[in-house]
């Protein structure tokens, strides 16, 4: 789909086909994965792409896996998000996924969450509620989400001053 979307665009846009006919010749395109909510994934990126901002490494907090094997992510992550894909889809199909869960202490506390941003808010509002320390290796992350974001304290880094700045906040 994504390789003749320009081509379709132009076909619709020049011809104006009836809506049952459009349908009719590219059926995928009225499918549920096909249609997305672009706030969504506007969401999800700023939070994936929140560590890289700050020169940390995200893959520390967001983790992905299969269906079969949730279990052996949550080896070795002290603090961190797994989201859960669906592991029996065609190989040229997209993985849809399954769950999005909290991990605390390398134990899911949280499971079934809408998105990543709810996830992400758990997560921060647990480690607030359990007083437990940031992560060494996203400690930037998780100050730029208490100061600019929270606004739970004044105080920060130069690092986090400088994302600050760069937002114009």
């Amino acid at each position: 789909m994504d390789l003749t979307f320009s081509l379709r665009r132009k076909e619709i846009v020049d011809v104006q086909p009836m809506v049952s006919e459009i349908q009719e010749r590219w059926l995928a395109l009225f499918s549920e994965e096909q249609t997305s909510d672009i706030a969504v994934h506007r969401k999800n990126t700023a939070l994936e792409g929140l560590p890289l901002f700050v020169r940390e490494d995200s893959g520390t907090l967001f983790k992905t896996c299969l269906e079969t094997d949730p279990d052996d992510e949550t080896r070795g992550v002290k603090i961190g998000i797994i989201t859960v894909l669906e592991d029996d889809v065609a190989p040229t199909s997209l993985s849809s996924i399954q769950n999005i869960a909290v991990v605390l202490e390398e134990k899911i506390v949280l499971t079934d969450l809408p998105d990543l941003p709810t996830a992400f808010a758990c997560l921060f509002g647990l480690l607030f509620a359990l007083n437990i320390d940031y992560p060494k290796e996203l400690k930037y992350t998780f100050e730029v989400i208490e100061t600019i974001f929270m606004e739970l304290s004044t105080n920060c880094t130069q690092r986090v001053r400088s994302l600050k700045t760069k937002l114009l906040l």
